[in-house]
């Protein structure tokens, strides 16, 4: 299935016509259906995902699943007192008295523990 017929096909799930799909995502008129004949834009693909609520990895045919994932659910959080983890900056770890100077400004410059 072509990116257009995505489009096409959730539009119609949408109760949205292509013209009105166009109208929603700023679009001049029938710039979507050129979309058959030609690749458009990432940033025109990403509005048109915006106004369906798909991923843009949906459209572009990278995943099955038309849900929008965010990105940071799929980030693995680290707390910063951690001891097994090693933090590092440009491939070099952040020395302890960097660190102990980060959680300072984090902490707004007071030196509370």
């Amino acid at each position: 299935m072509t990116m257009f017929d995505k489009i096409k096909e959730i539009s119609k799930k949408r109760g949205m016509s292509l013209n009105q799909l166009n109208e929603k995502a700023g679009f001049k008129q029938n710039v979507i259906y050129s979309w058959k004949n030609k690749q458009p834009s990432i940033e025109r693909v990403n509005r048109v995902a915006e106004v369906l609520h798909v991923s843009v990895d949906y459209l572009l045919g990278k995943t099955d699943d038309p849900d929008i994932k965010s990105e940071t659910s799929s980030k693995k959080k680290v707390e910063i007192n951690d001891d097994d983890v090693i933090m590092t900056f440009e491939g070099r770890p952040i020395p302890p008295e960097d660190i102990e100077l980060m959680k300072r400004l984090l902490r707004g410059g007071r030196n509370d523990k």
